[in-house]
């Protein structure tokens, strides 16, 4: 009885924390936090919680079924809306970073040879600009920052 006072209060603040956050105009935000607060409500409403000492298929349950699949509605709407705009791809993105520069004096890399090239020497890279010229743009910008 006392777990499922808990999650339906759990529940409850979150609802009250996403209506909040879409009154501050963060509504995707708000979806996924309101999607996340009907879980403990859900999981109290199916009987998950008391589900080892009774398992019962009431209509409180099956609301409960139909409280988990809202939840699961507003996890694809949500999804659907930030791949629409492409957010969640730009986060991933950051969070990867550019790959690694190469270094213009590194070698290329070996590879095995097919029969019949002989010893051919494997050509050189082509030159480079020198290194003063690889940091004139990165003191450009100090001096114009005043650094």
């Amino acid at each position: 009885m006392l777990a499922e006072t808990v999650c339906s209060a759990v529940s409850a603040a979150g609802l009250g924390i996403a209506a909040v956050t879409a009154y501050r105009k963060r509504f995707l935000t708000a979806l996924r936090i309101a999607a996340y607060s009907l879980i403990p409500l859900g999981l109290v409403m199916t009987g998950a919680v008391g589900w080892l000492a009774r398992t019962a298929f009431s209509p409180l349950a099956w609301a409960g079924f139909a409280v988990l699949g809202a939840s699961w509605a507003l996890f694809a709407l949500v999804r659907a809306v930030e791949h629409r705009r492409g957010t969640r791809t730009a986060r991933a993105a950051a969070a990867g970073g550019p790959p690694a520069p190469v270094s213009p004096t590194a070698s290329a890399p070996a590879l095995g040879r097919k029969a019949g090239e002989g010893s051919r020497p494997a050509s050189a890279p082509p030159a480079s600009q020198s290194s003063s010229d690889d940091f004139s743009d990165i003191e450009a910008i100090l001096k114009k920052h005043g650094i």
